[in-house]
């Protein structure tokens, strides 16, 4: 796909990875809409990226935040090239004393966040099929943690193997309507994730911008090629060496 001038869909564009998407995808000449619940946070990005990010306010937890969301892109600009299933968190100790709200909050904003935005974008994209030839790209921000399950993370491992699941399914479910469907599962980044979930995180993580240039580079492929799983991990995570 060649971005210039694409537009883009992010959500929880405010911070973190959603930041350099945003950041790394304007560059390339792309129109990205920033969706998250901080319309401040995204104000400052939008001072800095200027008018090629549009910023909404929207809780991907709520379903009808996000179906007036999609409606507003759909009259105006009137199509979604690339949707990128950004907003994610974490809650991490013993499931034995996790709490409910803990649970239900990882996979009300992990998987049924991506299902409602995922769900809004289809028809669209399908229509683009059938005017252009080629759909669009839907990526899904997973993790590492969907295809490791470690100690007091239990909560958020199911919500990542789930994305992965659906990620797959949604892949050969939407192939033949030209709509390609990518899973990015990075391991450590520098972001605030780690210390919001409640872990220190590694030491020696990759950064943002290195994750949101793989994620161009998935989106820049040719139209009949998919790249259908890409998995990252920084090379010293703990900074041994020798």
């Amino acid at each position: 796909m060649n971005l210039k001038d694409k537009v883009v869909v992010v959500t929880g564009a405010s911070a973190g990875l959603g930041r350099a998407f945003a950041r790394t995808l304007v560059t390339r000449g792309c129109h990205v809409v920033g969706l998250a619940r901080n319309v401040s946070r995204l104000l400052e990005i939008h001072k800095e990226l200027g008018d090629r990010l549009i910023t909404r306010s929207c809780d991907v937890t709520c379903e009808e935040q996000v179906r007036a969301a999609f409606e507003d892109l759909t009259a105006d600009p009137g199509r979604v090239d690339v949707l990128i299933n950004n907003a994610g968190l974490g809650r991490f100790g013993p499931l034995s004393t996790l709490s409910s709200s803990d649970w239900s909050l990882q996979l009300d904003t992990n998987l049924t966040g991506v299902f409602y935005c995922t769900r809004a974008v289809i028809p669209l994209m399908q229509a683009q099929n059938r005017r252009h030839g080629f759909g669009g790209h839907i990526i899904n921000i997973a993790s590492i943690a969907g295809i490791i399950g470690n100690a007091n993370i239990g909560a958020y491992n199911a919500t990542k193997f789930g994305l992965r699941g659906l990620g797959e399914a949604l892949m050969k479910e939407l192939r033949d309507d030209g709509i390609k469907v990518t899973t990015i599962c990075p391991g450590s980044v520098r972001t605030r994730f780690a210390s919001e979930a409640g872990s220190r995180g590694a030491p020696n993580p990759m950064e943002p911008s290195s994750i949101a240039e793989t994620v161009a580079h998935v989106l820049e492929g040719p139209d009949n090629y998919l790249i259908s799983e890409v998995v990252m991990r920084p090379l010293r995570p703990r900074l041994r060496q020798g």
